[in-house]
């Protein structure tokens, strides 16, 4: 989609953690975003499906203690856990070069941790679509695969076609899998909004 009347945007690389050789994006989305519009771009960026839970963490700069930004449970709150609903905090009001970076988990059982770093505050381009990816590096892992540990323990598999467990894991990617492979154009970002809509139809 093309966003209009915004002044400004930002430049953010995701990076998954102890993943290596490093798996990247560099993204650049309005500066109007809120959690969850940035929740759905790391999304479609990274390549992930968006089927898991989801947790931002980082400081607020006003009061230097972290918060947490998400989606709401009762069961956060049973354990006197205060997160912030992702779609009523806006990034302009966290991220700042003093305040430049954040801790971002998905799927709580593979419990994938990347770090969100601001890079660049740029004025935004008259006419220009955002988000947009414009770099990063490496497949992202399958959905469901034990996470990080689990991906390199698949990776070594692969290698390996005479690995007991090599016919299995085909079966189970549902083919090849190359994890080098990631071209930015190939990147297609839904509309957060419209995602929103459907997890609440759910």
């Amino acid at each position: 989609m093309i966003i209009k009347n915004i002044n400004e945007v930002y430049q953010f690389k995701i990076s998954l953690n102890n993943s290596k050789p490093s798996i990247w994006r560099r993204i650049v989305v309005p500066s109007t975003y809120s959690f969850w519009d940035l929740h759905v771009a790391i999304q479609d960026s990274m390549g992930w499906s968006d089927c898991h839970l989801h947790m931002f963490e980082l400081k607020n700069p006003l009061t230097n203690i972290k918060v947490e930004i998400g989606i709401p449970d009762e069961e956060y709150e049973a354990f006197d856990r205060k997160v912030l609903a992702d779609h009523k905090e806006k990034i302009l009001k966290y991220f700042n070069e003093n305040n430049s970076t954040a801790r971002y988990e998905y799927d709580f059982g593979d419990s994938w941790i990347h770090t969100i770093k601001l890079e660049k505050i740029l004025p935004a381009t008259i006419g220009e679509k955002y988000p947009k990816c414009i770099a990063g590096k490496m497949a992202c892992p399958p959905e469901d695969c034990g996470g990080i540990g689990g991906y390199y323990h698949l990776l070594s598999v692969l290698s390996d076609p005479n690995n007991e467990e090599y016919t299995e894991m085909i079966e189970w990617l549902g083919g090849e899998f190359n994890p080098e492979i990631f071209d930015p154009k190939d990147v297609s970002f839904d509309d957060p909004k419209e995602r929103f809509r459907q997890m609440n139809e759910d």
